[in-house]
């Protein structure tokens, strides 16, 4: 994807299961520029528009280690942007319902780490640290795993991991892979 060709109003495809750009390692971002940043901006409008509350670039195309957040707590917006983040820490273990703008209509239970801490560089090239537990952790553990071309249908068992794919498989033939 060529980035000057994104106009921030945008609202980009999101990319589906079975495209190979969700299976790469995304690269590292090398610049912070008015590009970047317009890219960013249109990542959350696709973001919105899905709705979700995390988008990574490889869902959008875009092969670099880039993410943004909104959890939206109490209708509230609290955007994030996380550039080049990196998994400092990770506590706990828990078992919680996941969802993927990249695999729609899909929910499965998998594993994640209960509270996490990840640095990052944010939209103006500062360092940041963002940690928490719940929902924000998981939501963290999920961009990061785009970035390194892992799905959630990845952390399954084999057996939960054939019924999965069973199930896309249907919603494809149905017509109701979007």
């Amino acid at each position: 994807m060529n980035k000057a060709t994104v106009r921030e109003t945008d609202v980009l495809a999101v990319r589906k299961y079975g495209d190979p750009v969700l299976r790469r390692k995304a690269q590292p971002v090398k610049s912070i520029d008015d590009e970047l940043r317009k890219l960013i901006r249109t990542m959350f409008h696709t973001m919105y528009a899905e709705p979700g509350i995390g988008l990574a670039a490889p869902q959008v195309g875009v092969p670099m280690r880039l993410a943004v957040v909104d959890l939206m707590p109490e209708g509230k917006s609290s955007p994030m942007v996380l550039i080049n983040p990196k998994m400092e820490e990770k506590r706990g273990r828990v078992l919680s319902e996941e969802g993927c703008l990249s695999l729609p209509g899909l929910s499965v239970n998998i594993p994640r780490a209960e509270w996490v801490r990840v640095s990052a560089l944010n939209e103006s090239g500062f360092p940041i640290t963002v940690s928490g537990d719940g929902l924000l952790a998981r939501c963290l553990q999920h961009e990061l795993d785009h970035l390194d071309g892992v799905l959630i249908i990845d952390h399954l068992p084999v057996h939960e991991r054939l019924g999965a794919f069973w199930e896309i498989r249907k919603k494809k033939k149905a017509g109701l892979w979007k």
